[in-house]
């Protein structure tokens, strides 16, 4: 079992400034996967989207996460919002390390996106009915991948951060004495 923590949820929820603040606590490298797949593709996602369709970048999703499985050491690694809606995906991030869902209210997530135009599945003419839409289909997918939930409305980093590492380290004391 690897030790890393792999951390889930809707876009907007918090994974990526959550993991970065928690890569640097519990002082381990922090890997962005919607950054990684930019980086690879010399692009950006909304450009990914309108070249390739959003299988296409479901596609690259799959690619970079079986690239990490090959890495050695200890990261925190936040996953795009629809990574875990492949079931081999969920698959990979259990082999992967501890998988955490950062869950969030849809009125939580509309308020933090209501004016970001760099998230392709919002550009709707109604976005907090499409978040409402894909949370709905995503809340079971996103509750069987993970390991541990860690509601998130309310919260501030701190309290977060808090949460995920008692559970790390309970993980790794589980896996020390196991050996």
């Amino acid at each position: 079992m690897k030790h890393n923590i792999i951390l889930i949820g809707f876009m907007g929820c918090g994974k990526s400034s959550v993991g970065r603040r928690l890569s640097y606590r519990l002082r381990m490298p922090f890997i962005d996967t919607d950054k990684l797949i930019e980086r690879r593709a010399g692009k950006k996602i909304p450009e990914i989207f309108a070249q390739e369709g959003e299988a296409g970048f479901r596609e690259r999703e799959k690619s970079c996460l079986c690239s990490l499985l090959k890495e050695r050491g200890r990261k925190i690694i936040s996953t795009g919002g629809g990574l875990p809606l492949k079931e081999e995906n969920r698959a990979v991030l259990k082999e992967l390390g501890q998988v955490i869902y950062l869950r969030a209210l849809p009125e939580t997530i509309y308020g933090r996106l209501k004016h970001d135009t760099t998230r392709p599945l919002l550009q709707t003419e109604d976005p907090e009915k499409r978040i409402r839409e894909l949370m709905a289909e995503r809340a079971s997918i996103y509750e069987a991948a993970a390991d541990v939930i860690v509601d998130v409305d309310g919260k501030d980093f701190e309290e977060i951060m808090g949460e995920i590492r008692l559970l790390y380290h309970k993980w790794k004391r589980r896996n020390v004495r196991r050996r």
